[in-house]
């Protein structure tokens, strides 16, 4: 819903206020059936009903069949037809206040969605004969290279054909640590630049650029329906016509065996088409859903559609990768191996002190594992752009990083070994010979036990998967409270532990990152992607973390199982009400503005409800 036309439905439920008042008004002090008060009842009625009229009249045309906006269109007319003016006016404000309040609703929905994003830029610094001129990027071709200085965002989907830079990702993938890029290397629009300008070719198209699949996804969100909210649609197409008929028999009927008067049976038949209604059944299911949807997006988390929180309630497995899920991402020091050939003090020292002048995620945690341990010493370094730190100590030229190489045996089978493990390497190089290395690993996200021990608690079965061997996996599980753990898992291997849990009976989600893990994320009931990098990961994830907190995990089973709560009190209560006053009006004892403030009224209350789910 537009913000626009959003306001526009505001002032007219205020303006149908304001003329409900003043016919009030003039009935008690001049004419109580004056021209005037019907005018004013008349303008209230027209003003309050024109965007539901509007709607159910183009609803019907598109659609060939009535809907619940014809139907209230007619009670309406029907209460001024035998002179209810205020009945009718006051049924219609309800009606458009209703209506309001889940135009509200949506646009919180959709303002919440909106933001989770951080945009490309809209222009970029195309490079033609030599010199730079700024374009619009909806206007590059496949093939354009445009430059992107430091503190500039990546405006196109590419490759790298000129410099190496680190890049922030955090508005496409969720990290927060800078991503190394060298020549050749695949960027993404939206990316900042942090570190030295490059040349990006254009791969892909700007329709087709992660950022805008990510709008695109945005946009389709709210037109994936709950199986709920499908099933009241489709009974609300038959509905309609039940009331007309009932309404139509209740007119008819008793008058012709002489229970009722006719202007008794009309005013009953009016009142079954304001009680029969099914407005309040009908927003039983939708504000419910927008609201989680804003809910979930301003904790930066992107859902595909309700259909995707109603299979969320009935989740008992959770399988969950290890690498950027369990993992933070941030690493830290497993070892130092140096080769005996060389002083192990005085190379610390050189890798403490080059490693001090890095701003590299790698180098930081070495320095912060070597702060304590290690001395700086009067170094000149020199830092080449995605390969890492390299000095020169009297005839000896030392470089920490990547850099060719030529390997020593002496170190050859401890490296194998960490390599083997998954951990990262820096290697230490004196004279294009690698004397030694540092294995690094990620660290156990810290909120990870914490959210681990919540999902157990809920009943529902928790495995870690990971390529990783035996040893490190059966570690990483038993650190983390995780009950069951697969290792020496291929991406085929989680597919078939996914297919084997629901040949079971089980409801599996899978927690992946989304590239390796896309198989399985596309299998499982619901596939939760950490971080949103990859076509891969927009076409396969059910939801996406933008943020890469695990901590969204426990919030999102909660937020579907209040979701079904709240739908289903909204349902019963709905049907409850409608049953009561059809009853009541069959025994005469209900009169039309006491089923419109009933009847109207609970639809308010079903959608107020609904809006509790907005709360964070």
């Amino acid at each position: 819903m537009k913000n626009k036309q959003l306001y526009f439905e505001t002032i007219n439920v205020i303006l149908s206020v304001i003329f409900m008042i003043v016919a009030w008004i003039l009935s008690l002090t001049l004419n109580e059936n004056g021209w005037y008060v019907i005018l004013f009842y008349g303008l209230a009625f027209a003003i309050g009903g024109f965007f539901k009229a509007k709607e159910g009249i183009e609803e019907t045309i598109e659609n060939k069949s009535l809907n619940v906006e014809i139907l209230m269109i007619l009670a309406a007319i029907g209460a001024f037809v035998v002179s209810n003016y205020a009945e009718g006016a006051i049924l219609i404000f309800i009606f458009a206040l209703s209506g309001v309040l889940e135009s509200y609703a949506t646009s919180k929905s959709e303002k919440a969605l909106t933001s989770l994003l951080t945009l490309a830029p809209q222009t970029a610094l195309l490079i033609k004969d030599g010199k730079e001129q700024t374009i619009a990027v909806k206007d590059l071709n496949i093939g354009d290279q445009v430059i992107v200085k430091v503190g500039q965002q990546i405006p196109v989907d590419g490759k790298i054909v000129e410099g190496s830079t680190s890049l922030d990702q955090a508005a496409i993938t969720g990290e927060f640590v800078p991503v190394s890029k060298a020549l050749g290397d695949l960027v993404y629009a939206g990316s900042m630049n942090i570190e030295s300008s490059i040349i990006v070719e254009t791969t892909v198209d700007s329709s087709q650029t992660v950022v805008q699949k990510i709008i695109d996804l945005v946009k389709n969100a709210q037109d994936n329906k709950t199986e709920s909210q499908t099933l009241i649609n489709k009974i609300e197409k038959y509905y309609v016509y039940i009331v007309i008929l009932l309404s139509i028999i209740m007119m008819l009927i008793p008058p012709m065996f002489g229970w009722l008067s006719n202007a008794e049976a009309f005013r009953r038949g009016i009142v079954v088409l304001v009680v029969g209604s099914p407005c309040a059944l009908v927003a039983s299911i939708t504000p419910a859903m927008l609201s989680s949807l804003s809910n979930a997006a301003h904790k930066r988390i992107l859902i595909k559609g309700g259909k995707t929180l109603e299979d969320l309630v009935n989740i008992d497995t959770i399988i969950l990768d290890k690498t950027g899920t369990i993992t933070t991402g941030v690493p830290h020091v497993v070892t130092i191996e140096t080769i005996d050939a060389v002083d192990r003090e005085n190379t610390i020292n050189i890798l403490y002190t080059l490693e001090k002048h890095s701003n590299h995620p790698l180098a930081q945690a070495i320095v912060e594992h070597l702060k304590d341990s290690a001395k700086s010493l009067d170094l000149k370094s020199n830092e080449i752009s995605g390969r890492g730190m390299e000095t020169t100590i009297g005839q000896d030229h030392w470089k920490i990083g990547r850099f060719e190489s030529v390997e020593n045996i002496g170190i050859h089978d401890k490296y194998v070994k960490c390599t083997s493990l998954g951990h990262s390497t820096v290697n230490i190089i004196k004279n294009n010979e690698i004397v030694g290395f540092v294995a690094l690993m990620d660290s156990i996200r810290p909120s990870v036990i914490e959210v681990v021990d919540e999902l157990n608690s809920y009943g529902i079965d928790t495995h870690l998967v990971t390529g990783d061997n035996e040893f490190t996996a059966k570690s990483i599980a038993h650190e983390a409270h995780i009950k069951n753990y697969i290792a020496n898992c291929f991406p085929e291997d989680k597919v078939t532990q996914v297919k084997k849990f629901q040949d079971q009976g089980k409801h599996v989600i899978m927690v992946g990152d989304g590239i390796n893990d896309a198989p399985a994320l596309a299998t499982a009931n619901v596939g939760i992607a950490m971080g949103a990098g990859t076509d891969v990961t927009l076409e396969t994830a059910d939801i996406i973390f933008m943020n890469d907190n695990i901590e969204n995990l426990p919030k999102l089973i909660k937020l579907a199982k209040r979701m079904r709560h709240i739908t289903l009190q909204n349902v019963i209560f709905a049907v409850s009400v409608i049953l009561l006053l059809m009853v009541s009006n069959v025994f005469g004892l209900i009169q039309l503005p006491v089923g419109v403030i009933f009847h109207e009224g609970s639809t308010i209350l079903v959608i107020l409800n609904s809006l509790r789910l907005l709360r964070k």
